[in-house]
Protein backbone atom coordinates (compact mmCIF):
# COMPACT_ATOMS: atom_id res chain seq x y z
CA UNK A 1 0.00 0.00 0.00
CA UNK A 2 1.70 3.55 -1.08
CA UNK A 3 1.10 6.24 1.35
CA UNK A 4 0.87 9.83 -0.70
CA UNK A 5 2.64 12.63 1.34
CA UNK A 6 0.07 15.05 3.50
CA UNK A 7 -0.54 17.96 1.43
CA UNK A 8 -0.82 21.06 3.49
CA UNK A 9 -3.45 23.32 2.92
CA UNK A 10 -1.53 27.11 2.25
CA UNK A 11 -2.78 29.20 5.20
CA UNK A 12 -5.57 31.51 5.34
CA UNK A 13 -5.01 34.84 4.45
CA UNK A 14 -5.42 37.46 7.25
CA UNK A 15 -9.42 38.76 6.77
CA UNK A 16 -9.29 42.46 6.00
CA UNK A 17 -12.96 44.52 5.66
CA UNK A 18 -12.98 47.97 4.92
CA UNK A 19 -16.24 49.29 6.63
CA UNK A 20 -17.20 52.47 4.39
CA UNK A 21 -20.66 54.91 5.27
CA UNK A 22 -22.23 57.36 2.83
CA UNK A 23 -19.54 60.05 1.89
CA UNK A 24 -16.65 58.02 2.18
CA UNK A 25 -13.10 59.24 0.27
CA UNK A 26 -12.72 56.57 -2.33
CA UNK A 27 -9.05 57.13 -2.32
CA UNK A 28 -8.54 55.86 1.24
CA UNK A 29 -10.97 52.56 0.22
CA UNK A 30 -8.23 52.38 -2.80
CA UNK A 31 -5.56 52.76 -0.79
CA UNK A 32 -6.53 50.30 2.09
CA UNK A 33 -6.92 47.42 -0.87
CA UNK A 34 -4.01 48.32 -2.88
CA UNK A 35 -1.61 47.86 -0.08
CA UNK A 36 -2.68 44.72 1.64
CA UNK A 37 -3.72 43.58 -2.32
CA UNK A 38 0.17 43.69 -2.88
CA UNK A 39 1.32 41.91 0.08
CA UNK A 40 2.22 38.47 -1.05
CA UNK A 41 4.48 35.26 0.65
CA UNK A 42 7.32 33.47 -0.69
CA UNK A 43 5.30 30.91 -2.32
CA UNK A 44 3.25 33.92 -4.11
CA UNK A 45 -0.41 34.13 -2.16
CA UNK A 46 -1.89 36.50 -0.70
CA UNK A 47 -1.77 37.51 2.50
CA UNK A 48 -4.53 39.57 2.98
CA UNK A 49 -8.22 38.85 1.46
CA UNK A 50 -9.20 42.50 1.78
CA UNK A 51 -13.67 43.43 1.24
CA UNK A 52 -15.78 46.16 1.22
CA UNK A 53 -18.80 45.97 3.38
CA UNK A 54 -21.41 48.72 4.55
CA UNK A 55 -24.13 48.82 6.95
CA UNK A 56 -26.35 47.55 4.89
CA UNK A 57 -25.72 46.07 1.41
CA UNK A 58 -25.97 48.95 -1.94
CA UNK A 59 -25.05 51.41 -3.31
CA UNK A 60 -23.15 53.89 -0.99
CA UNK A 61 -22.12 57.34 -1.64
CA UNK A 62 -18.67 59.56 -1.85
CA UNK A 63 -17.34 62.74 -1.85
CA UNK A 64 -17.23 62.97 -5.34
CA UNK A 65 -19.91 62.28 -8.49
CA UNK A 66 -18.70 58.67 -7.91
CA UNK A 67 -21.16 56.38 -6.22
CA UNK A 68 -20.07 52.97 -5.21
CA UNK A 69 -21.77 49.66 -4.69
CA UNK A 70 -21.29 47.65 -2.18
CA UNK A 71 -21.91 44.22 -2.26
CA UNK A 72 -21.26 43.25 1.61
CA UNK A 73 -23.44 43.93 5.08
CA UNK A 74 -22.14 44.77 8.17
CA UNK A 75 -22.02 40.73 8.81
CA UNK A 76 -18.70 40.65 7.90
CA UNK A 77 -17.31 42.74 10.24
CA UNK A 78 -17.81 39.54 12.53
CA UNK A 79 -15.39 37.73 10.65
CA UNK A 80 -12.23 39.84 9.77
CA UNK A 81 -9.75 39.85 11.65
CA UNK A 82 -8.33 43.46 10.89
CA UNK A 83 -11.45 46.29 10.51
CA UNK A 84 -10.07 49.68 8.42
CA UNK A 85 -12.81 52.94 8.74
CA UNK A 86 -11.96 55.43 5.92
CA UNK A 87 -13.04 59.29 6.58
CA UNK A 88 -16.25 60.29 4.89
CA UNK A 89 -16.88 63.97 4.49
CA UNK A 90 -19.74 63.38 7.27
CA UNK A 91 -16.77 63.27 9.80
CA UNK A 92 -16.09 66.92 8.89
CA UNK A 93 -19.18 68.27 10.63
CA UNK A 94 -19.27 65.57 13.86
CA UNK A 95 -22.61 66.17 16.17
CA UNK A 96 -22.19 68.59 18.96
CA UNK A 97 -21.98 66.27 21.71
CA UNK A 98 -19.93 64.17 19.64
CA UNK A 99 -22.06 60.74 20.29
CA UNK A 100 -22.16 57.84 17.96
CA UNK A 101 -25.39 57.44 16.14
CA UNK A 102 -27.29 54.53 17.46
CA UNK A 103 -27.15 52.93 13.78
CA UNK A 104 -23.58 53.02 13.56
CA UNK A 105 -23.59 51.84 17.00
CA UNK A 106 -25.62 48.86 16.53
CA UNK A 107 -22.79 47.91 13.11
CA UNK A 108 -19.95 48.27 15.00
CA UNK A 109 -21.32 45.76 17.81
CA UNK A 110 -20.31 43.39 14.99
CA UNK A 111 -16.66 43.69 15.42
CA UNK A 112 -15.56 41.04 17.75
CA UNK A 113 -13.35 42.08 21.07
CA UNK A 114 -9.54 41.87 20.42
CA UNK A 115 -10.18 42.34 16.60
CA UNK A 116 -7.73 44.94 15.24
CA UNK A 117 -9.31 48.26 14.35
CA UNK A 118 -7.67 51.09 12.19
CA UNK A 119 -9.55 54.55 11.04
CA UNK A 120 -7.90 56.53 8.31
CA UNK A 121 -7.86 60.64 8.47
CA UNK A 122 -11.27 61.50 10.36
CA UNK A 123 -12.51 57.72 10.59
CA UNK A 124 -10.81 58.25 14.18
CA UNK A 125 -14.29 60.25 14.84
CA UNK A 126 -15.82 57.33 14.57
CA UNK A 127 -13.46 55.25 17.13
CA UNK A 128 -13.95 58.01 19.68
CA UNK A 129 -17.09 57.99 19.71
CA UNK A 130 -17.37 54.08 20.11
CA UNK A 131 -15.14 54.98 23.28
CA UNK A 132 -12.87 52.83 21.45
CA UNK A 133 -9.84 55.39 21.90
CA UNK A 134 -10.66 56.30 25.85
CA UNK A 135 -7.47 57.22 27.46
CA UNK A 136 -5.28 55.98 24.27
CA UNK A 137 -2.94 58.00 21.68
CA UNK A 138 -4.10 58.36 18.70
CA UNK A 139 -4.07 60.65 15.94
CA UNK A 140 -6.69 62.69 13.34
CA UNK A 141 -5.53 64.99 10.36
CA UNK A 142 -4.45 68.24 11.82
CA UNK A 143 -7.28 70.43 10.83
CA UNK A 144 -9.51 68.39 12.62
CA UNK A 145 -8.06 68.21 16.17
CA UNK A 146 -9.36 71.12 17.44
CA UNK A 147 -12.66 69.81 16.97
CA UNK A 148 -11.55 65.97 17.93
CA UNK A 149 -10.07 67.37 21.41
CA UNK A 150 -13.46 69.39 21.84
CA UNK A 151 -15.80 66.34 21.65
CA UNK A 152 -12.95 63.84 22.92
CA UNK A 153 -11.16 65.22 25.91
CA UNK A 154 -10.20 61.48 27.14
CA UNK A 155 -8.12 60.64 24.48
CA UNK A 156 -4.41 61.30 23.91
CA UNK A 157 -4.21 63.24 20.90
CA UNK A 158 -1.07 64.11 19.11
CA UNK A 159 -2.19 65.97 15.68
CA UNK A 160 1.68 66.13 14.73
CA UNK A 161 2.60 62.43 14.05
CA UNK A 162 1.57 60.52 10.78
CA UNK A 163 0.16 57.47 12.47
CA UNK A 164 -0.42 55.55 16.16
CA UNK A 165 -0.60 52.18 17.33
CA UNK A 166 -1.63 51.73 20.77
CA UNK A 167 -2.65 47.90 21.40
CA UNK A 168 -4.99 46.78 18.87
CA UNK A 169 -6.33 50.34 17.98
CA UNK A 170 -4.50 52.44 15.19
CA UNK A 171 -5.13 56.22 13.29
CA UNK A 172 -3.73 57.35 10.82
CA UNK A 173 -3.49 61.06 9.92
CA UNK A 174 -4.64 61.67 6.76
CA UNK A 175 -5.00 60.35 3.26
CA UNK A 176 -0.79 59.67 2.42
CA UNK A 177 -0.35 58.75 5.89
CA UNK A 178 -3.26 55.73 5.51
CA UNK A 179 -0.61 54.46 3.29
CA UNK A 180 2.02 54.47 5.84
CA UNK A 181 -0.47 52.96 8.62
CA UNK A 182 -1.03 50.18 6.02
CA UNK A 183 2.51 49.42 5.31
CA UNK A 184 3.00 49.30 8.76
CA UNK A 185 0.59 46.59 9.82
CA UNK A 186 1.85 44.95 6.77
CA UNK A 187 5.63 45.32 8.72
CA UNK A 188 4.05 44.13 12.05
CA UNK A 189 2.32 40.99 10.41
CA UNK A 190 5.16 39.74 8.01
CA UNK A 191 8.56 41.66 8.66
CA UNK A 192 10.30 44.59 6.63
CA UNK A 193 11.14 42.67 3.63
CA UNK A 194 7.36 42.41 2.45
CA UNK A 195 6.69 45.62 3.44
CA UNK A 196 9.17 46.87 1.50
CA UNK A 197 8.33 44.66 -1.98
CA UNK A 198 4.54 46.12 -1.48
CA UNK A 199 6.02 50.04 -1.37
CA UNK A 200 7.79 49.09 -4.25
CA UNK A 201 5.36 47.78 -6.56
CA UNK A 202 2.96 50.41 -5.41
CA UNK A 203 6.15 53.37 -5.92
CA UNK A 204 5.83 54.73 -2.63
CA UNK A 205 8.20 55.07 0.33
CA UNK A 206 9.15 52.06 2.35
CA UNK A 207 8.87 53.52 5.59
CA UNK A 208 7.86 56.51 7.36
CA UNK A 209 7.56 56.35 10.99
CA UNK A 210 4.60 57.18 13.07
CA UNK A 211 6.18 59.67 14.81
CA UNK A 212 6.99 61.76 11.66
CA UNK A 213 5.60 64.79 11.66
CA UNK A 214 2.00 65.14 9.97
CA UNK A 215 2.06 68.31 8.63
CA UNK A 216 5.91 69.53 7.38
CA UNK A 217 6.45 73.19 5.60
CA UNK A 218 8.07 71.75 2.95
CA UNK A 219 6.35 68.20 2.14
CA UNK A 220 8.11 68.12 -1.97
CA UNK A 221 12.06 69.67 -1.59
CA UNK A 222 12.15 72.28 -4.29
CA UNK A 223 15.20 71.86 -7.18
CA UNK A 224 18.47 73.50 -6.64
CA UNK A 225 20.34 74.19 -3.84
CA UNK A 226 17.48 74.92 -1.69
CA UNK A 227 16.87 70.25 -1.68
CA UNK A 228 18.96 68.48 0.75
CA UNK A 229 17.53 65.14 -0.99
CA UNK A 230 21.21 64.56 -3.38
CA UNK A 231 22.33 64.78 0.74
CA UNK A 232 20.15 61.97 1.74
CA UNK A 233 20.74 59.74 -1.31
CA UNK A 234 24.52 59.73 -0.84
CA UNK A 235 24.36 58.58 2.80
CA UNK A 236 21.96 55.73 1.97
CA UNK A 237 24.72 54.58 -0.44
CA UNK A 238 27.22 54.17 2.96
CA UNK A 239 25.18 53.40 5.80
CA UNK A 240 27.95 51.17 6.50
CA UNK A 241 30.39 53.91 7.26
CA UNK A 242 30.56 57.55 9.82
CA UNK A 243 28.28 59.81 8.09
CA UNK A 244 28.51 63.39 9.87
CA UNK A 245 26.16 66.29 10.29
CA UNK A 246 29.18 68.27 8.30
CA UNK A 247 29.76 65.75 5.84
CA UNK A 248 25.95 65.94 4.67
CA UNK A 249 26.13 70.18 4.64
CA UNK A 250 29.11 69.49 2.54
CA UNK A 251 27.65 68.03 0.07
CA UNK A 252 24.81 70.31 -0.70
CA UNK A 253 26.95 72.87 0.22
CA UNK A 254 25.33 74.15 2.65
CA UNK A 255 26.32 75.46 6.18
CA UNK A 256 25.63 72.94 9.06
CA UNK A 257 22.66 75.47 10.61
CA UNK A 258 21.24 76.42 7.17
CA UNK A 259 21.11 72.13 6.48
CA UNK A 260 19.30 71.36 9.42
CA UNK A 261 17.08 73.56 9.28
CA UNK A 262 16.10 72.50 5.16
CA UNK A 263 16.40 69.04 6.17
CA UNK A 264 13.75 69.07 8.79
CA UNK A 265 11.47 71.20 6.99
CA UNK A 266 11.37 68.41 4.11
CA UNK A 267 11.65 65.45 5.94
CA UNK A 268 9.74 66.33 9.11
CA UNK A 269 13.02 65.16 11.61
CA UNK A 270 16.75 65.81 12.26
CA UNK A 271 19.28 64.61 9.91
CA UNK A 272 20.65 62.35 12.80
CA UNK A 273 16.71 60.87 13.75
CA UNK A 274 16.80 60.42 9.88
CA UNK A 275 19.91 58.37 9.69
CA UNK A 276 18.91 56.00 12.51
CA UNK A 277 15.94 55.26 11.07
CA UNK A 278 17.68 54.36 7.82
CA UNK A 279 20.28 52.57 9.71
CA UNK A 280 16.87 49.85 11.58
CA UNK A 281 15.62 49.85 8.36
CA UNK A 282 18.60 48.65 6.79
CA UNK A 283 19.28 46.33 9.72
CA UNK A 284 15.46 45.05 9.63
CA UNK A 285 15.92 43.62 5.87
CA UNK A 286 19.54 41.72 6.82
CA UNK A 287 18.07 39.91 9.78
CA UNK A 288 15.37 38.75 7.97
CA UNK A 289 16.73 38.16 4.75
CA UNK A 290 20.74 36.99 5.61
CA UNK A 291 22.27 34.26 7.92
CA UNK A 292 24.75 37.26 9.27
CA UNK A 293 25.76 37.04 12.91
CA UNK A 294 24.36 40.02 14.65
CA UNK A 295 27.79 42.14 14.98
CA UNK A 296 28.10 41.55 11.07
CA UNK A 297 24.96 43.40 10.71
CA UNK A 298 25.72 46.13 13.22
CA UNK A 299 28.72 46.56 10.84
CA UNK A 300 27.12 46.52 7.75
CA UNK A 301 24.16 49.15 9.12
CA UNK A 302 26.26 51.59 10.73
CA UNK A 303 25.79 50.63 14.45
CA UNK A 304 29.09 49.67 14.64
CA UNK A 305 28.66 47.53 17.65
CA UNK A 306 26.22 44.80 18.03
CA UNK A 307 25.39 46.18 21.14
CA UNK A 308 24.81 49.45 19.81
CA UNK A 309 22.52 47.98 17.20
CA UNK A 310 20.47 46.10 20.12
CA UNK A 311 19.82 49.36 22.13
CA UNK A 312 18.95 51.20 19.51
CA UNK A 313 17.19 48.36 17.97
CA UNK A 314 14.54 47.78 21.12
CA UNK A 315 14.44 51.12 21.38
CA UNK A 316 12.87 51.59 17.89
CA UNK A 317 11.05 48.34 16.83
CA UNK A 318 10.26 47.19 20.91
CA UNK A 319 11.83 43.99 20.63
CA UNK A 320 15.82 42.43 20.38
CA UNK A 321 17.64 41.94 16.75
CA UNK A 322 17.29 38.11 17.62
CA UNK A 323 13.70 38.09 18.58
CA UNK A 324 12.75 39.54 15.25
CA UNK A 325 14.51 37.45 12.89
CA UNK A 326 13.17 34.32 15.02
CA UNK A 327 9.78 36.45 14.17
CA UNK A 328 10.16 36.62 10.28
CA UNK A 329 12.93 34.07 9.19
Amino acid sequence: MTTLPEVKAPPRAHRVAVFVRDGVLPIELGIVHRIFGEARSADGDRLYDVRTCAAVPGPVGTDTDVTLTVVNGAELLGTADTVVIPASNADYDPPHDGALPSDLAEVLARIEPGTRIASICTGSFVLAAAGLLEGRAATTHWKSAEAFRRLYPNVRLDPSVLYTHDGNILTAAGVAAGIDLCLHIVRVDHGASVANEVARATVVPPHRTGGQAQFIAQPVPERGDSSTGAARAWALTRLDQPVSLGELAAHESMSVRTFTRRFRAETGMSPQRWLTEQRINRSRELLETTELPIDDIATRSGFGTGTALRQNFARTVGVSPSRYRATFR
